[in-house]
């Protein structure tokens, strides 16, 4: 993540804070804060899918319903587990530092980003900048939106990648954030297809408002496949993954764990979201509640839903209402605001992380 602007990203109200890793200040090289290494006496690194945990949960489980997956083998020393969180090997019970950032506990839902803020009147004046005469604006890479001069807020800018199974609706996500038409037919994404998207939002303790700059790197199944170098592309300085399943379609959600460990396994200091597509088709979905309960206890990730169809059109029946479109979508952006921001917090040391003060 960058920022600039001229303020420094912390929700804490200090005088002069640390600078959270790869914000960018006004007039100033990029300047990294290093997260603290902890100490570990059973594991050489974190569960790819969530927070450090203790030597218990290396135990044997029986695998969960649903094709979700369980931990398997003895806790003799050099043996791997494979599980619902991936992969861990054990070593000798001596202290040794983990080779990663502390990983941060997904934040309560509000907690971080004022959640109705783009309803207000303050919110809707902001949100006039990624409109024009009501339709949403297209913005390139070197693009920003222009904001009064009276209005002065900092550029937060993130690199999001999308995975998923083909046909899950990754094209269609990315389409209806950004206010474009959502594709009728499915057409495997060829190559790197790369869109941005801005969304300001208000932060809850210090009131301060931040431009969040969205980079969405969708890439098709195919694609990764046949080109080895795509996924490195993908995944390198990613900010966070956006995991999509489809709830018509039971393999794609099935097919979660192993996306999780072979797409992030590698960057568990790296922000995690599932995204469920096509939840207008909810009376025949494939995927019951209890699963989606299951996976959450499992993972402890977010988890969102949303619609796949065509939003609401104007008076001439053909443009896409922009001002409709960013409700419908405002509790993905803010989602990812509020999870983002937060793990640069945590990283930076600004607010403590809840999993190194767990037991264990």
């Amino acid at each position: 993540m960058s920022l600039s602007g001229g303020a420094v990203a912390t929700d804490v109200g200090e005088t002069n804070p640390p600078a959270p890793p790869r914000i960018r200040q006004a007039n100033s090289a990029p300047r990294v804060v290093m997260a603290t290494l902890r100490t570990c006496a059973s594991y050489t690194r974190t569960w790819p899918g969530g927070s450090h945990q203790s030597q218990e949960d290396c135990r044997p489980r029986r695998s969960r319903p649903g094709g979700l997956g369980g931990w398997s083998g003895s806790r003799s020393v050099g043996r791997t587990f494979k599980g619902t969180r991936g992969d861990c090997r054990c070593v000798l019970p001596s202290p040794t530092p983990c080779r990663c950032p502390a990983m941060a506990r997904p934040p309560a839902p509000g907690s971080v980003i004022v959640p109705d803020w783009h309803e207000s009147a303050e919110g809707k004046e902001c949100l006039t900048c990624l409109l024009r005469k009501n339709r949403r604006r297209v913005f390139g890479l070197l693009e920003r939106p222009v904001l009064p001069p009276a209005v002065a807020v900092d550029t937060a800018s993130y690199k999001i990648f999308v995975s998923g199974k083909s046909g899950v609706g990754k094209t269609a996500l990315v389409a209806k954030l950004a206010g474009l038409e959502v594709p009728v037919v499915h057409h495997e994404t060829t190559g790197i297809q790369t869109t941005v998207v801005f969304w300001p939002a208000k932060l809850q303790v210090s009131e301060r408002v931040v431009m969040f700059r969205f980079e969405f790197w969708d890439c098709g199944e195919s694609a990764l496949k046949k080109f080895d170098h795509m996924l490195p592309a993908c995944q390198e300085k990613t900010d966070a993954f956006l995991f999509l399943f489809s709830f018509t379609d039971r393999a794609s959600f099935e097919d979660l764990p192993g996306q999780l460990t072979r797409i992030a396994g590698e960057a568990p200091g790296v922000v995690r979201m599932v995204v469920g597509s096509k939840f207008d088709q909810y009376m025949h979905t494939d995927v019951p509640e209890r699963d989606l309960t299951a996976f959450r206890q499992a993972w402890e990730l977010p988890l969102l839903r949303v619609k796949s169809v065509p939003g609401r059109r104007l008076a001439d029946g053909r443009t896409l209402d922009g001002r409709a479109g960013l409700a419908d979508i405002a509790h993905v952006l803010n989602g990812l605001a509020e999870q983002l921001w937060h793990q640069d917090q945590v990283a930076a040391g600004l607010i403590p992380n809840p999993t190194e003060n767990a037991p264990g």
